[in-house]
């Protein structure tokens, strides 16, 4: 049974650029212009009114964009839930800026040894989410620490865990790595390490959606009986300023927006297409979390249940439940 039938998160891409060069991404090899605030502005008053709620900053890296500071506030002034992920290279120089703005702020940190991790990253960054993590602390955030797993760092969890997020105060996000177009993450983890990480996703400080679990044992989304409600959920606006649909992944059909994205999103062609989401053949055996989680969130099914507790208890701790609670009444 469908929950909410409304669009709920926008991935906002507001640009493709990055100064790191991920080896399981391909979004920082693509040429990308920089969103403008005049852009912003027009689409979060539709977002508004077709239902959204969180807006995700996204790229590339966000803080590439010397204006994200204007768009986050904006966006938080107008009543969303704000996040933004980083790489910290930046973070340091922007902290003051987005002080207060932020309520999801992530620093990527997929390895406890500086030189695993930054050759990950291909550029040496470690350093910088230290320093991130030290600064946002100071000013009084309350940043996650998002680790991306494969199974060659699965075992570092512990460490950063014991090391990082613990004697910080922070919560460790456990995000399973996923492949999309040809991009690959390695090979894939056995039944022997999604239940370590399972186990894992219980500790006090720990975020892990088991449902992510449960839909990579059943071999991701199946397009005969798709459990993805990327294009129904989320809105991804890419750096050009059009409407990317089904997901940014897939990216099968990409529509200018002209300042018309709450009569784009509803219009005939827009709607025929979300229609197939998840039922395309390249959406066969997808994991991709980025539309999985609100996918989740929206239906009731097995998936809802297992997502369910570890959504409730990551917006207990960070308290972002009294501002979706505010936002309903």
């Amino acid at each position: 049974m469908r929950l909410v039938k409304h669009p709920v998160l926008c991935n906002y891409y507001v640009t493709y650029r990055c100064n790191a060069k991920c080896a399981f991404c391909d979004i920082w090899e693509k040429p990308s212009p920089y969103v403008t605030l005049e852009q912003v502005e027009a689409n979060l008053r539709d977002l508004k009114k077709l239902g959204v709620s969180v807006i995700d900053f996204t790229g590339g890296e966000p803080l590439l964009h010397r204006q994200l500071p204007d768009f986050v506030r904006l966006a938080r002034k107008m009543g969303f839930i704000t996040t933004v992920t980083t790489n910290g290279l930046l973070y340091p120089k922007n902290a003051e800026k987005l002080r207060g703005q932020v309520d999801m702020l992530h620093f990527s940190l997929d390895s406890i040894d500086r030189e695993t991790h930054d050759r990950g990253r291909g550029v040496a960054c470690y350093d910088f989410v230290m320093e991130s993590i030290r600064v946002a602390l100071e000013l009084g955030e309350r940043p996650d620490i998002l680790f991306t797993v494969f199974r060659h760092n699965l075992r570092e969890l512990e460490q950063v865990y014991q090391e990082i997020t613990q004697p910080n105060g922070l919560v460790l996000i456990i995000n399973p790595a996923f492949e999309y177009n040809g991009v690959e993450t390695g090979e894939q983890l056995s039944e022997d390490e999604l239940d370590f990480l399972s186990a894992f996703g219980k500790r006090k400080g720990v975020y892990l959606n088991e449902a992510f679990i449960q839909l990579r044992r059943d071999g991701g989304n199946h397009v005969a009986k798709p459990v993805c409600r990327a294009a129904s959920t989320t809105l991804v606006i890419s750096p050009y300023n059009e409407l990317v649909l089904p997901c940014y992944h897939l990216g099968e059909q990409k529509f200018p927006i002209e300042g018309q994205l709450f009569d784009l999103y509803q219009s005939a062609e827009v709607q025929g297409l979300a229609a197939l989401e998840g039922r395309l053949p390249a959406c066969e055996g997808c994991t991709i979390n980025c539309y999985m989680q609100p996918s989740f969130a929206v239906e009731t099914s097995k998936y809802f249940w297992q997502a369910l507790p570890s959504t409730l208890k990551y917006n207990w701790e960070k308290g972002t439940w009294k501002r979706m609670f505010a936002m309903s009444n």
